[in-house]
């Protein structure tokens, strides 16, 4: 493609996936390592007219004043990889002007757990009096308001870098659930509703892209663009979306395992994933109110795949002096051949921000080549990538990779 510049807006900017990716789109302009992880790199997808590395621009919201640098070498120092605190210190001077570009965002309808990591607020009356007052959640901002803000941010971004399109990527923390069944169903009817609507905060940024004109990616498990109303903005708009909840450890592993013991006529009766981790995602998750997103997006896909529920069981727990590191020990308990109990058990251990990261940067070039040629609404062609699909009834990580694929090979050059 002709080399303009693509904007990636991160919603969570200095988060620890978000920082990662950062970093590693950084150290990918400068040749400082290698495309292991990422699956755009992959020959499969060679074909495809995917912008270069060096097009992206990067920005974004975040409700913390921690500087972007300092978070990326937190991100180093804690995957214990000699190398690559050198590579953040080599992209320094690109991580503070990255930083200079990030914005204030929204604490509307994320949770207490959310609100109280907050310490970085729009200007304005109302969040500054907030701020006196020790409330993070800037109350007197409505949904409207917030939407309007947001919007504003992402428009001067692509105008001041005079940039063709802008990729919005969701990688802040996980939302407490949010019932969904009372919105309305069309656009039409939620739009008048948004002065008073209590929407999470990852379906407002949503709504600011959408009306922009530009694609959403939730890479969480939170309510983001899901509702059919946003959905129908997204068309309306000609904006590309897709999620939820990006796929990268213990549930990758399930996607491909389970499958096997189907094909096998193995009847699983009982698999349990314990999960630890530190990061600031843990400390999250530690809040059941947040959690519980996160356990149902992990615990669905057994029983999807198999076409029946064993007994299942998902725990995540936040140990802090693991950091970024997270390990997932699953114990499966299953029937072979005269009834025989036999069991299987795996650990998954992995550097969390380090796994999602790449995925993020694979999804912002297949969503910004899928927008530029004219795709609008969901992409379940990117459903490998994510634990809960929208729109997808097929969890078998072979067979939704064979969907990317045919989707390449239908718009690879000649």
């Amino acid at each position: 493609m002709a080399k303009s510049r693509v904007g990636l807006w991160l919603i969570g900017a200095k988060g620890g996936v978000a920082s990662t990716a950062v970093l590693g789109l950084l150290a990918l302009k400068k040749g400082l390592v290698g495309s292991a992880g990422l699956v755009s790199e992959l020959p499969q997808l060679a074909r495809l007219d995917l912008a270069a590395w060096d097009q992206f621009v990067v920005a974004g919201h975040e409700i913390r004043r921690v500087p972007l640098a300092d978070e990326a070498m937190r991100m180093a120092r804690e995957s214990r990889h000699p190398v690559l605190p050198g590579v953040v210190d080599q992209c320094q001077s690109e991580l503070e002007e990255i930083d200079r570009r990030i914005r204030p965002g929204t604490t509307l309808g994320v949770g207490n757990t959310i609100t109280a990591l907050a310490d970085w607020f729009p200007r304005g009356a109302d969040c500054q009096s907030a701020q006196s007052n020790k409330s993070k959640a800037c109350p007197s901002e409505t949904p409207r308001q917030a939407i309007a803000r947001l919007k504003d941010d992402m428009a001067e971004f692509a105008r001041r870098e005079n940039l063709t399109d802008v990729i919005v990527v969701n990688v802040s923390s996980t939302e407490p659930t949010f019932d969904a069944s009372k919105l309305p169903l069309a656009w039409a009817d939620l739009e008048p509703q948004l002065d008073t609507a209590s929407l999470p905060a990852s379906s407002l940024y949503a709504i600011a892209a959408f009306e922009l004109g530009y694609s959403y990616i939730n890479f969480t498990p939170s309510l983001g663009e899901s509702p059919s109303a946003i959905d129908e903005l997204a068309r309306l708009r000609g904006a590309c979306h897709y999620g939820c909840d990006g796929k990268t450890g213990e549930t990758l592993m399930k996607s491909v395992l389970a499958p096997m013991f189907a094909r096998r006529n193995l009847e699983v009766l009982s698999w349990v994933g314990h999960n630890i981790f530190g990061n600031m995602d843990g400390r999250v998750l530690d809040d059941p109110a947040n959690k519980r997103a996160k356990v149902a997006s992990k615990d669905h896909l057994i029983g999807d795949i198999l076409g029946y529920r064993p007994n299942t069981l998902v725990s995540i727990e936040y140990l802090p002096d693991l950091g970024d590191w997270k390990t997932a020990w699953d114990h499966i308990h299953f029937a072979g051949f005269l009834g025989v109990p036999m069991t299987l058990q795996f650990i998954w251990q992995g550097c969390d921000s380090l796994l999602a990261a790449p995925l993020v940067l694979d999804l912002v070039r297949l969503t910004e080549f899928a927008h530029r040629g004219g795709h609008a609404g969901q992409m379940p062609f990117l459903a490998s990538f994510f634990k809960s699909p929208y729109g997808v009834a097929e969890q078998c990580f072979d067979r939704q990779f064979t969907t990317l694929e045919a989707w390449a090979n239908a718009h690879s050059r000649p």
